[in-house]
């Protein structure tokens, strides 16, 4: 009977565990999609994710609370168990309760660590959203029940981060964090290449300089027309740019563009 009560409370702790990593993982913009269309589990895990000290809270009561009772069950009537058995073999007989609370603790070490936390994370981390939209109403209730004591224990945690003077950090998304996100998409098809490519345009947009794009206004090479034939020529020939602005007296009045490849062989 106790190993069936450790299994179920060890399966309950899993619970707890993957529905804390697949809220934490879960994306708010794909949370904020579906709850825009009418997805009330959607809108249930967004409420979770934009109050994450109720919901923490709420796991961690729910994970101390499974400790403690895992505790009790897996206590002397256990190791007693295990000793007897192991006390029917006579060389062991006198390390039987020694070896008892070795098996017992490995037994409950190692269903903890696969059962209660590695799987269930694993599995949260498979698909954040769909979890999280799927334990969000249960936690919800769960959060509603303890809120007294999570009220306390968020005043209580509050008033210790303010006397060791830690100040939230309120992380904005990076570039490096963006570029990550739009390769990972386009690594699993769902943002399409040419997407990805106007994205990365943005960027490197952003980090050149405006001299590398436009020039300087006292910098800009053009031809006159009040100026000689011959001095404009010369012009097309020193430039060798394919287009060439054409002014009146100055750059402040364009009156067309010249394409350097209409005077290849001719004479102006």
């Amino acid at each position: 009977m106790e190993l069936l009560i450790i299994l179920l409370l060890t399966i309950l702790n899993g619970i707890f565990s993957m529905s804390e990593i697949a809220l934490v993982s879960s994306r708010k913009s794909r949370l904020e999609a579906s709850a825009k269309n009418g997805d009330r589990k959607s809108q249930a895990a967004l409420d979770l994710a934009n109050a994450p000290n109720t919901f923490l809270s709420t796991v961690q009561i729910g994970i101390t609370l499974i400790g403690i009772l895992l505790g009790i069950f897996s206590g002397d009537k256990l190791t007693t168990d295990v000793q007897s058995f192991v006390a029917q073999f006579e060389p062991l007989q006198a390390y039987s309760h020694s070896i008892a609370v070795v098996l017992v603790l490995f037994l409950l070490t190692y269903t903890s660590l696969v059962l209660g936390e590695l799987v269930p994370k694993r599995i949260g981390l498979s698909n954040p959203e769909g979890i999280a939209k799927t334990m969000a109403a249960p936690m919800r209730v769960l959060s509603r029940l303890t809120s007294p004591f999570i009220s306390l224990l968020s005043v209580s945690s509050d008033l210790l981060i303010r006397l060791l003077r830690i100040k939230p950090n309120e992380n904005a998304v990076t570039e490096e964090e963006i570029k990550s996100l739009v390769q990972e998409g386009s690594s699993s098809g769902a943002i399409e290449e040419i997407e990805h490519e106007i994205v990365q345009n943005v960027f490197q947009l952003g980090d050149r300089k405006i001299t590398s794009l436009m020039t300087n206004r006292q910098e800009i090479e053009y031809l006159d027309l009040e100026a000689e034939p011959a001095e404009n020529k010369a012009k097309i020939i020193e430039f060798r740019h394919s287009v060439i602005p054409l002014c009146n007296g100055s750059v402040d009045e364009v009156v067309g563009l010249i394409y350097n490849k209409d005077f290849l062989g001719k004479d102006l």
